[in-house]
């Protein structure tokens, strides 16, 4: 997470789970967003093969789609500009669309709106 920019920060957690942060900041700032929640746009039949669900289970949830896009610790300080895991920039969408809110499934910091997701996405974990 003290990495560049545009890198991927993948930590396991509870003792069975990876999840995936992006690293935003500066190299040694640790700055980064948690990724909770992807809507498949190709590859779905891959992902549903790891996962063994389908449907908006795939990946509505951090190590949900950690699990299903094979993600684990081998991709830590993966450089997101690069195969097998590329993070591609799209069109901005409208403000109208993007919800901001407090933060869920942690004890402190509850209150700070650092969740933002796409209003009506069903792949969104836990509205």
């Amino acid at each position: 997470m003290f990495g560049s920019a545009g890198h991927l920060y993948v930590y396991f957690t509870y003792g069975m789970h990876y999840c995936c942060n992006i690293v935003t900041g500066k190299r040694g700032d640790g700055s980064a967003v948690l990724i909770r929640a992807v809507e498949p746009l190709e590859g779905e039949e891959i992902m549903e093969k790891n996962r063994r669900k389908s449907g908006i289970e795939i990946s509505n949830g951090p190590a949900k789609l950690c699990q299903a896009l094979g993600i684990d610790k081998t991709f830590n300080g993966h450089d997101l500009s690069r195969s097998p895991l590329k993070l591609i920039y799209k069109e901005f969408l409208s403000n109208k669309k993007i919800i901001q809110t407090t933060r869920i499934g942690i004890r402190h910091g509850k209150e700070i709106p650092w969740r933002f997701y796409i209003s009506g996405d069903p792949y969104v974990s836990r509205v």
